[in-house]
Order: C-alpha cells, then sequence, then structure tokens
C-alpha cells in the first residue's frame, strides 16, 4: 500500500492533479530497501519507474576510465527511471540507495494502459517528462560553459533548493556531502574541490560546521556560475 503524499509535498505531486496522481499511485507496488542497495544497474532492462516514497536514491554513470559519476539526487516524492515508454531500451545509469527507503515501482506496461486510458494523465506525464529533460540539460550547461568553479557553484545552488535550510541568515545544507561526492558530481578530482571550497570559505561564501555545509553568499555563487535564474523545478538536484 502507498500512502498518499500531502500537498505540500515536493517532487511529482506538484506536477499531476490529485486524481492523476491517485491513478499512478494505484499502480504502484512498495519494495523497502536498504542503504546500499541497487535498485537497477547500467544496462539492465529499464521496464519499471520508481516513486521514492521515504528516503533516497542517486543516479550514478561509470566511465570508460572507471571514475563513477554521481547525476542525480532523488528525495522523498520524486519520481525516476528511464522514460521510453512504448519501447524497449536498457538503463543508461545505475540506482543506488542513498538510505533505508520505501520506493513505489511502476512496470511500463501498466503505465502504457493508464496514458491509453486517460488523455489528460498522458498530457500532464509529457510534461513531466519535458522538465526531466530540462533540468538534465541545464546540469550539462554548467558542467560544460563555465569551468569546474562554475560547476562547483551551480552544484552548491542545486543542493540549497533540494536540502537548504534557512538558518540565523545561512542556508543549511541538510544532506551531508563530502569532498569526493562533490567532485564526483561535476567530473572533478578531490583535491581540485578542496581547494575550491577553500578559497569559497576564506571569501566568507561558504562554511562547514558539524559535517554541514552552510551558504553565507548566494549572490556570489550565481555570479560565478552566471545564474540565468531558472525555476527552481528545474534548478535542484
Amino acid at each position: 500500500m502507498i500512502a498518499v503524499m500531502t500537498t505540500d509535498s515536493k517532487g511529482i505531486a506538484n506536477y499531476f492533479s490529485a486524481e492523476n496522481f491517485n491513478r499512478l499511485q494505484s499502480i504502484m507496488y512498495a519494495k523497502q530497501v536498504n542503504k546500499g542497495d541497487f535498485l537497477f544497474w547500467e544496462g539492465d532492462a529499464a521496464d519499471k519507474l520508481y516513486f521514492v516514497q521515504k528516503g533516497g536514491v542517486r543516479s550514478t554513470k561509470l566511465s570508460e576510465t572507471g571514475k563513477n559519476f554521481i547525476l542525480h539526487l532523488y528525495q522523498t516524492g520524486d519520481l525516476f527511471g528511464q522514460v521510453d515508454p512504448f519501447h524497449d531500451s536498457v538503463h543508461s545509469v545505475s540506482a543506488e540507495v542513498t538510505e533505508d527507503s520505501e520506493i513505489g515501482v511502476m512496470l511500463r506496461k501498466d503505465l502504457e494502459v493508464l496514458l491509453w486510458q486517460h488523455g489528460d494523465l498522458a498530457i500532464e506525464f509529457m510534461k513531466w517528462m519535458g522538465l526531466m529533460h530540462r533540468m538534465t540539460e541545464t546540469k550539462l550547461r554548467d558542467l560544460m560553459m563555465f569551468g569546474k568553479p562554475g560547476a562547483l557553484c551551480s552544484l552548491l545552488i542545486r543542493l540549497s533548493n533540494s536540502y537548504g535550510k534557512t538558518q540565523d541568515g545561512q542556508i543549511m545544507i541538510d544532506y551531508k556531502i563530502n569532498h569526493t561526492e562533490m567532485a564526483d558530481m561535476i567530473g572533478a578530482t578531490r583535491e581540485s574541490v578542496n581547494r575550491m571550497l577553500s578559497d569559497m570559505k576564506k571569501a566568507n561564501v561558504v562554511e562547514i560546521q558539524n559535517g554541514h555545509l552552510f551558504i553565507n553568499d548566494l549572490s556570489y555563487l550565481r555570479d560565478i556560475c552566471h545564474c540565468e535564474n531558472c525555476p527552481v523545478d528545474i534548478c535542484r538536484m
């Protein structure tokens, strides 16, 4: 049984009508997954979509040189998976569970039936797919156009939009992330991330307290990555 999210929750409930969101939930089955487990591996058949009812998942891709890239962080309320309705394909990434989670699983064949039956759901689903593509495009833009400093600043902004909490005039990133993970998210080395964060700390742009990252100057980050003020729905992890 999949619990219904409240209206103030983040995630796909904001992009589907209540009726269509309930339709999606009606074809989900719940799966309990432990931290460190994989929902799927790169190359597995892409015949399911996954809804994070509770917990967290990250998508990763292994390069030919053996370096692991972190592409997305999914949290409660997010829907993800290889979105190729009506077409057989395989996953281009792997999905690792980052904390003990409850995942709602939708079979592609069941989703196809719903989309055939309900045109309004199909339209909303297409809009959600477009949003996911725009999110990926903006990440690639940040990585390619403004160098590693721009990519890191963009990453910090996305983390603040996804996990940020205002606290005493600062933005606390309520997600513990180390320098190696940051490096894997922007295609850099851990040493270069260390240097860039050290420079930001000297400039009082960021600081670290009890393992949590705090942002003091969001405008500085926006200037470095030439922020285009994308909607928060796009500028997130």
